[in-house]
């Protein structure tokens, strides 16, 4: 259904949306975008003690208030209207449709174009601790985003193509922790709305909305080098040699 909205209109649904949200905030003294934050707080600390009662306890009752929280927004009101209307216009459209121009495809052959799938090397989580195994392993690009979680990626397992390998990592609250061979150059560029950095021998503190970026020496003429490339809302990151 979004797919086949024109991107000026997604646009502006977007828009109108975030100036929902800050009008609220604004003239409602937070509403219940305060109330939001801290059943999100409550869930990531409950996940990570969910081991004990209290955890689960309060994990589920901070989950359940997040998202009554969330459903309470008027953006959020918003941007469900907006999707029921966008749904009905669809359909509406659909039915009156009488022909259809149905596009040329190529010949069997070009159809048939071989193509290998290949299992990524983590899936996408919203609440859950990820790393790589601890016994060797296959590489596999990383492309993944979450929302709860630490990240670990230790390089030293697996054997690093002569090319350059890509981890991608856009994460909501949570630490990454990236373990790099001696022999293998490096180039990360992170953002963060909130945390910590310890990039090697540098150290950055209390990152506010702030992006950094390193690269090793020997970076552009290597052949075996890693990029990565991460984002944050509220964590800390660590890239280390090992």
């Amino acid at each position: 259904m979004f797919k086949q909205l024109p991107t000026k209109s997604y646009n502006w649904i977007l828009i109108i949306g975030i100036l929902l949200l800050m009008a609220e905030f604004v003239f409602s003294f937070g509403g219940t975008i305060i109330p939001a934050i801290i059943c999100g707080f409550l869930v990531y600390i409950s996940w990570k003690n969910f081991y004990t009662l209290w955890g689960k306890i309060v994990f589920w009752l901070s989950l359940i208030g997040l998202i009554f929280s969330i459903l309470s927004l008027m953006a959020v009101r918003f941007l469900i209207i907006a999707a029921i209307v966008i749904f009905a216009m669809r359909y509406y459209d659909s039915t009156k449709r009488t022909d259809r121009i149905y596009p040329k495809l190529p010949d069997d052959e070009a159809l048939n174009e071989p193509l290998s799938r290949v299992e990524p090397l983590f899936d996408h989580t919203v609440l859950d601790d990820q790393y790589t195994e601890e016994t060797a392993y296959q590489w596999r690009d990383v492309n993944i985003h979450g929302l709860l979680g630490d990240k670990v990626i230790d390089l030293s397992n697996t054997v690093i193509p002569n090319d350059t390998a890509i981890i991608s990592i856009r994460h909501g609250l949570g630490n990454i922790e990236i373990y790099v061979p001696y022999e293998v150059e490096v180039s990360i560029h992170h953002s963060a709305i909130f945390g910590n950095a310890h990039i090697f021998h540098e150290s950055h503190e209390k990152l506010f909305n702030k992006s950094i970026f390193y690269q090793t020496a020997d970076y552009d003429h290597a052949t075996t080098r890693v990029k990565i490339v991460t984002s944050l809302f509220s964590g800390d990151i660590e890239v280390k040699r090992i």
